[in-house]
């Protein structure tokens, strides 16, 4: 089986472009699965809805949250239609089985108070300062994942017509637009950043301190670190700012079918989460300003 899941992990990078970390997230899903069979003494290739029952109920008896099961379940049904794929096997018997109800969990998002305050650079000194402001800049405007923002090169940028390419989940090319504020807080920056450059060129809009690419982690660091000293009381991470540019886009009207392609989500669900934020904004603001309710 070690063989199998090795190669199902090389055909989700190179055939299905997966990201690292959710490569990683499948990876532990099958080994947690692989180690089961084994201690049970169960081959891969002959399990039953009765083996497969019991191994969530053990996942279940270890505290497993159905959110967690899900997940298992997505990876290993997945891994079992690679192997249906490459005729080693003949059916998925993981289909038949369906993924646990998941509670909805909206996401975390900022008022508009909350994003000002964030947004109010009021000293700025160093060159990573102005690096700090663009950060927040971009992430609010666009909406783009952590790792898009980090792999910003500037020859993505189109300053004229201020919008960025980046490359998504699934290797998917889009286009992100940002307004006056983040090409104002762009244009600061880039006068400002070969200061922060050591060695050469780097051809990343975001630059760490060694004079190279800055990471994800450093990316969100900042972010973490930053929106502290601000004083905000919860957390608040990039995503957070993704979900805040989703949700402020259509509480202002835009229409979902255009915050899902800004997004880059390939389904409208995903994208309707969304929906049921601003239906709760809308209602605080009737509550709020209508006289006879």
């Amino acid at each position: 089986m070690k063989k199998w899941i090795e190669k199902y992990l090389e055909h989700l990078k190179y055939t299905r472009g997966y990201s690292e970390n959710t490569i990683l997230g499948y990876e532990h899903e099958l080994s947690s699965y692989r180690d089961y069979l084994d201690q049970h003494h169960l081959s891969f290739l002959h399990v039953t809805k009765k083996d497969i029952w019991n191994y969530l109920e053990a996942l279940d008896n270890d505290h497993y949250k159905n959110s967690s099961l899900a997940r298992h379940l997505t990876a290993i049904r997945s891994f079992y239609d690679y192997l249906v794929l490459e005729e080693v096997l003949t059916h998925n018997v993981f289909k038949s089985i369906h993924n646990p109800k998941l509670e909805k969990k909206l996401p975390n998002t900022l008022n508009y108070e909350e994003m000002r305050k964030i947004l109010d650079f009021e000293q700025l000194e160093k060159p990573r300062d102005y690096m700090i402001r663009l950060i927040f800049e971009l992430l609010y405007a666009t909406g783009m994942r952590v790792s898009e923002l980090s792999n910003i090169r500037l020859e993505d940028i189109e300053f004229k017509e201020q919008f960025i390419r980046t490359i998504g989940k699934g290797k998917k090319e889009r286009l992100v637009y940002y307004g006056d504020y983040a090409a104002e807080a762009l244009n600061d920056y880039l006068s400002l950043r070969d200061k922060l450059l050591i060695n050469g060129n780097c051809d990343y809009l975001f630059i760490n301190s060694r004079g190279g690419q800055l990471s994800r982690s450093s990316i969100e660091k900042i972010v973490n670190e930053y929106v502290q000293k601000r004083g905000l009381e919860h957390h608040v991470s990039p995503h957070t700012l993704r979900h805040t540019f989703a949700t402020h886009l259509l509480e202002n009207g835009a229409d979902i079918r255009t915050v899902q392609e800004l997004l880059g989500h390939d389904n409208l669900g995903t994208t309707q989460i969304y929906t049921h934020l601003s239906s709760s904004y809308l209602r605080q603001e009737y509550l709020k300003k209508m006289p006879r309710r």
